[in-house]
C-alpha cells in the first residue's frame, strides 16, 4: 500500500498543489488505514475488501473519535480511491459504500467587540516583541486572514500607502484592506522593529520570532493565548476565532456577505452565510429582552 499512498500524495503535491500540511494530514490518514490492514496481513491495495473498509470505520467509531475526524478519515479514503481508479491502480472504487455519519455545525466562536478591545490592547510596551504582538493582533482582526496566510506574509505583501496587504492562499491571490488601528501598529512595528528582530536582513518575511526566523504556527497560538489570558478572557480564545470574529462583526454592521466571501477568501458563499445567520439569531436575542411585548 506505501507505494499507492506514496503516488497520491505526490499527486496532490505536484497535480492539486495542496498545501504542506493537507499532504501531512492525508499521510496521517491513510498510514492508519495502512496499519490496519496490516494487523489483518493485508498487504496490497488489490487485497482490501469493501466489508474490510467497512470494519476499519468501525473501528474508527469504536474508538469514540470525533465525529469530524471519522469523516475526515473517510473523506481521504474517498479521495485515494478516486485517484487510484484514474490511475488504474484498482478495478473497484470501495469507498462508494461509506457513508460519513452526520457532524453537528456548530456556531462558530465570535468575540465580542470589548472583548477584542481588551485583547488588542494587551501588547502595549516598548519591547520590540510587544510591538510585533501589536502588529500581528491589529492586523489579524483588521483582515480575518487565516495564522497561516499572516505568518507567512511577506514585507512586499504590504502596501501601506494604499492600506492593503496582498494574500495568497495556495494559487489564489486576494487584496484585503485594513483600517487605521493595524495601520498604525504596522507603521511602528515596520519602523526599527522589524529590521532589530530580522536575523537575515536580506529577507522578505514580515514578521519574525524573537530568534529572529519567521514566525510559526504554534509560535502565534502561544502569543494568542498568553495574551488572552493576561486580558482575563475567559472563552477559548484562537487565531480562527479572530477570523470568525472579524468576519461577524463586519456583517453586524451592515456588510454585505459577497465582500466578506471575498475578504475571507471563502469559494462558497454559503460558507460566508453562517455570519448572517449569527447576526439574525443576535438581532432577535436583542429583540426579545428589549421589546416591551417580546
Amino acid at each position: 500500500m506505501e507505494k499507492e499512498i506514496t503516488a497520491f500524495i505526490a499527486y496532490l503535491h505536484t497535480v492539486k498543489n495542496t498545501s504542506r500540511n493537507t499532504e501531512m494530514s492525508y499521510r496521517r490518514d491513510l498510514e492508519k488505514v495502512q496499519h490496519f490492514m496490516a494487523s489483518r496481513a493485508i498487504l496490497e491495495m488489490s487485497e482490501v475488501s469493501a466489508e474490510d473498509l467497512a470494519d476499519y470505520v468501525k473501528y474508527l467509531e469504536e474508538k469514540k473519535l470525533a465525529v469530524a475526524t471519522v469523516s475526515r478519515n473517510i473523506a481521504s479514503l474517498k479521495a485515494f480511491y478516486h485517484f487510484m481508479m484514474q490511475e488504474g491502480m484498482v478495478k473497484e472504487d470501495l469507498s462508494e459504500q461509506l457513508k460519513a455519519p452526520k457532524i453537528e455545525k456548530k456556531a462558530p466562536e465570535i468575540m465580542s467587540p470589548d472583548e477584542v478591545v481588551k485583547l488588542l490592547e494587551q501588547p502595549s510596551g516598548e519591547t520590540h516583541k510587544e510591538i510585533r504582538d501589536k502588529a500581528m493582533l491589529e492586523l489579524l482582526y483588521a483582515t480575518g486572514i487565516r495564522v497561516t496566510e499572516l505568518i507567512t506574509l511577506k514585507l512586499s505583501d504590504v502596501n501601506m500607502q494604499m492600506g492593503v496587504i496582498l494574500c495568497r492562499d495556495r494559487n489564489k491571490e486576494r487584496i484585503i484592506p485594513f483600517g487605521t488601528a493595524a495601520g498604525d501598529a504596522l507603521s511602528r512595528y515596520l519602523d526599527g522593529t522589524r529590521d532589530a528582530m530580522l536575523e537575515n536582513k536580506a529577507s522578505d518575511v514580515l514578521f519574525a520570532n524573537c530568534s529572529g526566523k519567521p514566525m510559526s504556527r504554534q509560535g502565534f497560538w502561544k502569543l494568542i493565548k498568553y495574551y488572552a489570558k493576561k486580558a482575563e478572557i475567559t472563552a477559548d480564545i484562537t487565531p480562527h476565532t479572530l477570523r470568525h470574529s472579524f468576519a461577524a462583526h463586519l456583517v453586524e454592521n451592515g456588510a454585505d456577505l459577497r465582500s466578506v466571501q471575498e475578504m475571507l477568501g471563502h469559494s462558497d458563499i454559503s460558507t460566508t452565510q453562517i455570519y448572517a445567520n449569527l447576526n439574525q439569531s443576535h438581532i432577535r436575542e436583542v429583540y426579545m429582552k428589549a421589546h416591551p411585548r417580546g
